[in-house]
């Protein structure tokens, strides 16, 4: 293992980590950049061992496709929900848990499922089952669940799949 991994296990954390401490900080000085390049380094690197593996991408152009799709998504769903928020009765709702069986294998990939999903407004994932084959999902407005379904494994789950295991 080279100088560099062992003392940046895994370096995007650690850019994201000081990017996250400039940002909450809200403050670009020295002090700051130093603290944060400190807790980019200190967190990943005594952390390691219980990371025993790395995710590994296989497409990173697939990840800014995943990231533009989402991001439409999460501003879409917004506009949807807050229409059904101001406009329609609680009682008309067609809220419901729905379970979308899962093609995804790798741990990673399912995470980020399922944090998409929650992501989204108007879609919480609820459970995933103990094999890890199913994820359960409520969904605020469903008028047709197997829709519902199709939509989730053809936007993001296949993705996924190109993203983590393919």
């Amino acid at each position: 293992m080279n100088l560099f991994l062992r003392l940046f296990p895994h370096p995007v954390l650690s850019f994201v980590i000081w990017l996250v401490w400039i940002l909450l900080a809200n403050d670009i000085s020295a002090g700051h950049a130093v603290l944060g390049a400190f807790l980019g380094w200190a967190i990943p690197r005594f952390t390691a061992v219980y990371w025993p593996g790395r995710p590994r991408i296989r497409r990173v152009g697939s990840v800014v496709a995943y990231l533009g799709i989402v991001i439409w998504d999460i501003i879409v769903s917004n506009v949807q929900v807050a229409r059904l928020v101001l406009f329609r009765r609680g009682d008309s709702l067609r809220s419901t848990y729905i379970t979308v069986p899962l093609d995804l294998r790798t741990a990673e990939a399912i995470t980020a499922l399922a944090g998409t999903i929650t992501l989204t407004p108007g879609t919480v994932s609820a459970d995933l089952s103990s094999d890890g084959r199913a994820l359960l999902i409520h969904c605020l407005e469903a008028p047709d669940p197997a829709e519902v379904v199709a939509g989730i494994k053809e936007r993001y789950e296949r993705r996924l799949k190109e993203i983590f295991e393919s």
